[in-house]
């Protein structure tokens, strides 16, 4: 059974999280050879106070 774990900026839509979800299960099923309900996907949302880049904080750079 794949797990993939995609980690992401907070701000994704459920909407755009779903698609998400239908494309990577299609191919991973197709690529594993696997049943589709076999292959399980989580979001871990990253909070941009969370996150750094280039020595500062995520949030910082955005402004």
């Amino acid at each position: 059974m794949p797990f993939i774990t995609v980690k992401v900026l907070e701000g994704k839509t459920t909407e755009q999280k779903r698609e998400l979800v239908q494309k990577m299960t299609k191919v991973v099923s197709e690529t594993f050879e696997v049943e589709s309900d076999r292959v399980f996907i989580f979001f871990e949302d990253l909070e941009k106070d969370n996150y750094g880049k280039q020595g500062e904080l995520y949030s910082y750079l955005e402004k």
